[in-house]
């Protein structure tokens, strides 16, 4: 079995091995995936490839990640995901510097330094976007975070990619005027 999909589903039918090779078989994937996103977040977070990728596997394991049917819906998932623990751990440190104790609580980001603070702006304006549209949330992440293509984007959106293209030009304006 090496079609990615195949092994979804596999996965979802409670094929023991399917698990394990699916994993395998997307490694490279997260890999990549986890590279862009450290590398966007400069070295601020301490956070190496491997360490994100490892993080983002004990995610998937957590949340049942084997209900993904392809893909582009998994590597969607990967990229919030990554996005997430990349997030909580700036809050962490951040809420560690002030010793105030709520690990959770969001740090003031001109308290931190300049790629902490870029990671919590961004985090904030995307929470902004989301109260506009989830969609375009998610079309922010594939695109930026996971490094992913309209075409992949479409198909785990079940859009049209032209919606695609409407939806990233509409949130980065948004982003834009949310990050002045």
């Amino acid at each position: 079995m090496t079609d990615t999909t195949e092994l979804f589903s596999a996965a979802r039918l409670g094929d023991p091995g399917a698990e394990a090779q699916l994993i395998s078989h997307l490694y490279s994937d997260l890999r990549q995936l986890a590279h862009s996103r450290l590398k966007r977040s400069k070295p601020c977070t301490l956070l190496d490839t491997t360490a994100l990728v490892h993080e983002a596997y004990l995610r998937f394991h957590r949340a049942g990640y084997v209900r993904f049917s392809d893909r582009p819906h998994f590597l969607a998932y990967a990229a919030r995901a990554m996005r997430s623990i990349v997030v909580d751990f700036v809050r962490k440190r951040g809420a560690a510097r002030k010793d105030a104790g709520d690990a959770n609580a969001l740090p003031d980001p001109s308290t931190l330094p300049d790629g902490e603070s870029e990671i919590i702006r961004v985090d904030q304006a995307l929470q902004e976007l989301a109260a506009v549209s989830e969609r375009l949330v998610k079309v922010v992440e594939m695109r930026y975070f996971a490094g992913m293509n309209e075409t992949e984007i479409a198909e785990a959106l079940s859009l049209t990619e032209r919606t695609v293209r409407r939806d990233w030009e509409k949130a980065r304006i948004l982003l834009a005027q949310a990050l002045k």
